[in-house]
């Protein structure tokens, strides 16, 4: 009987693209892919480790598959991703029931792991950071029409809340030769929409070539034939270029979409974030985004409750809030995470008032996208067709204006049987909730 391997990946899509890179060496070494995690012989847990509700997530993962171990529904257990990267001797000290645990640095020995197990070996593997594997042939898990390209690994801002680049390491760009062949290996597998995604894409190609080249990169997938969205996520404010911006106003492909992660606007509370600027040069640099790509998109997310966070400095963010009517915004409650400077700070804010501060920034953005949601209302869009929903009797899919997970969906009907993938114009006619609803309407 062949050995079947499942998997469950959770975070980011860094993280997945990492699983899919595993799950391609793993079917490459003969291994059933199993769908079913719960129903085969090892099961692979890619954490997250990033924030306390990501790291709880991966730990009631692993004890659930545990408890599915003890009642013999599945054999093996190999947890890897950034939760065994950063908390390796915890799991194999508090959870013996593991089998495996591989850093990221270890990512390359995967078949290597599940032989060992299956010999009954436990089996640690760690190794360098850097040895990551950034690029490979991948076993997509994504729904066909679409994929995520990651430019770099790692991370070097160092801002003092985050563990990112004490797990993944210094940031290091993919050359871009790699990177675009990457991608038209992609649009040939029938990849229409491409998301570009690192910890900071807007760095890429400083560590290789000297300067940022983010905005080159874009004008050559932008060449590739397949493509009808290119989409850029994780973009650092400070480094949003005038190139990057004249790219994405002037190649079609390119979604006019983009992802600003500022955390706050008051200076003091940025500078003890170890992050430039403040809310005036924000202010700027979103209108000069606006500006410049007539229609954008934009999407930020912010931190409530950072250590010394004051009740003026908090108002000052929600009114900041208030005036930019962002497109999309995620709020975070401040997560202190070992090992970073943000966490041994003084004054740091009681669990419950940092998490009452973000859902209030969360309803004011709610109020606001419900706002523009109205003022679309009559407009045709295009949507991508991502299934159908039996309940509502009803298409759904996303328009330009929004990325796979995080932000809405568009639901609507169509006289003519639709494929998952088919783009098609759709008049809004409604809304729900902080969705749309619609019907296709012929070109």
């Amino acid at each position: 009987m062949p050995i079947k391997v499942g998997m469950v990946s959770l975070g980011c899509p860094k993280n997945q693209v990492d699983a899919e890179l595993l799950l391609h060496k793993i079917k490459q070494d003969g291994y059933v892919l199993e769908p079913d995690s719960g129903n085969c012989d090892v099961v692979i847990i890619n954490t997250c480790g990033f924030i306390e509700s990501a790291k709880q997530e991966a730990i009631e993962n692993i004890l659930e598959f545990i408890t599915l171990k003890k009642e013999g529904t599945i054999k093996k257990i190999i947890v890897t991703g950034c939760l065994a990267e950063r908390y390796r001797d915890e799991i194999a000290e508090e959870m013996p029931e593991v089998d495996a645990i591989i850093g990221i640095g270890g990512n390359d020995k995967i078949v290597d792991a599940i032989k060992g197990v299956m010999r009954d070996e436990k089996v640690y593997l760690y190794g360098e950071k850097t040895d990551l594997p950034l690029e490979g042939d991948r076993v997509l898990t994504t729904l066909p029409f679409y994929a995520y390209l990651k430019i770099a690994e790692g991370c070097d801002n160092c801002c003092s809340y985050c563990a990112i680049p004490s797990i993944r390491g210094r940031f290091r760009s993919r050359p871009m030769e790699s990177i675009v062949k990457e991608a038209e290996v992609l649009a040939a597998r029938g990849v229409k929409e491409l998301i570009v995604v690192a910890q900071d894409t807007t760095r890429y190609g400083q560590d290789l070539y000297g300067e940022y080249k983010l905005h080159e990169l874009l004008q050559k997938l932008a060449q590739i034939d397949g493509f009808r969205w290119i989409r850029v996520l994780y973009a650092y404010p400070e480094r949003i270029t005038d190139e990057l911006l004249d790219v994405m106003a002037s190649e079609e492909k390119i979604a006019k979409y983009i992802d600003i992660p500022i955390q706050h606007c008051n200076k003091e509370i940025l500078r003890e974030m170890n992050r430039p600027g403040d809310r005036e040069s924000i202010e700027r640099l979103i209108s000069k985004v606006r500006e410049k790509v007539p229609g954008i998109t934009v999407r930020t997310t912010l931190i409530a409750g950072f250590p010394g966070e004051t009740e003026e400095q908090f108002e000052e963010l929600c009114q900041f809030v208030k005036d930019m009517r962002f497109d999309r915004l995620g709020c975070f409650a401040y997560s202190p995470e070992e090992g970073t400077p943000a966490a041994e700070m003084e004054d740091q804010l009681d669990e419950q008032l940092k998490i009452h501060r973000a859902e209030i920034v969360t309803e004011e953005q709610m109020n606001i996208m419900a706002q523009q949601n109205e003022k679309k209302v009559g407009q045709v869009v295009t949507v991508v067709t991502e299934g159908f929903d039996r309940f509502g009797e009803c298409y759904f899919g996303r328009s330009e204006a929004d990325a796979p997970d995080i932000d809405g969906k568009i639901f609507f009907t169509s006289e003519k049987k639709l494929s998952v993938g088919d783009f098609v114009k759709v008049a809004l006619e409604d809304t729900l909730d902080l969705d749309l609803i619609g019907s296709v309407v012929e070109d």
